[in-house]
């Protein structure tokens, strides 16, 4: 019997095969979780992203897929609608979900626009706000529920090339924490993983991404990057009933990279004949 057998829950934010989301999105369904998910909305008759997403779910007998823009507060609630009545009670929600306009992510954070900075923490740090407050509302949450979101080490430390998007993921962390002391009472549970660098499609726009691959491997504890199934396997470990007694936390999967004061011995050195 999985860890998930009987357990239903909500995904935001699969992009596409790539996504950490759907790694951790695997790793659920192969433990019996059932799931209704979201994508981005389309714009036009393409329905690009829409497309996307299901050829990846529907083989895993989603319950549903519907858009979600999460800067609209009705559709959110609509989500949340969707799924009290397709699913019932939600178990877990997985929030992969971040952005910063291009042009404010890649120079740097002094340069920023004030309204690129607004989207950006709206999307990457105040949605996790409003999708937790319309499961509340809409007392859509199990007693025994878990809420995971996505986070970055660079929301604690410099990381060059990281930018706006670090301070969105300070806020992230932080609204974290405050959401697992008000949710807690509930019986829901808060966490975030903080994963090492993968190979994602938004990583990819993010600095030097071959330069930091180097950097990890080269400094972490275990002198090697991590994979994506390593964070779905924590992602679903954080979610299950295994991590009852975890709330507020950041996980973080890095190959222990996070707790490096300073590169080991020998790093950098080029060796000569």
């Amino acid at each position: 019997m999985g860890l998930f057998e009987g357990k239903k829950g909500l995904v935001l934010g699969i992009a596409n095969d790539r996504s950490i989301a759907w790694a951790i999105t695997q790793k659920l369904y192969e433990q019996g979780a059932e799931i209704g998910f979201t994508h981005l909305p389309d714009t036009g008759d393409r329905a690009k992203n829409q497309r996307k997403v299901s050829k990846l779910v529907e083989p895993l007998g989603a319950k549903f897929l519907v858009p979600c823009d999460v800067c609209d507060d009705d559709q959110i609630a609509g989500v949340m609608d969707k799924a009290a009545t397709e699913i019932g009670k939600l178990d877990f929600i997985l929030h992969s979900i971040a952005f910063a306009p291009p042009e404010d992510l890649t120079g740097p954070t002094w340069n920023s626009s004030r309204a690129g900075f607004g989207k950006a923490m709206e999307i990457s740090a105040y949605s996790l706000l409003a999708v937790a407050g319309a499961a509340k509302r809409r007392d859509v949450l199990s007693k025994n529920s878990s809420i995971l979101t996505l986070s970055y080490f660079g929301g604690e430390e410099v990381i060059p090339g990281y930018n706006l998007m670090g301070l969105c993921k300070a806020a992230l962390e932080c609204g974290v924490r405050y959401l697992a002391s008000e949710l807690g009472p509930d019986g829901c549970r808060v966490n975030a993983i903080s994963a090492g660098p993968v190979r994602t499609i938004s990583a990819m726009g993010v600095g030097d991404f071959k330069q930091m691959l180097d950097l990890y491997s080269g400094v972490a504890p275990m002198r090697r990057n991590i994979t994506a199934e390593e964070v779905g396997k924590s992602g679903m470990f954080l979610l299950s009933d295994l991590a009852s007694g975890i709330s507020a936390e950041v996980l973080h999967v890095d190959c222990g990279f996070s707790k490096m004061g300073a590169p080991p011995e020998g790093f950098g050195v080029v060796q000569t004949e």
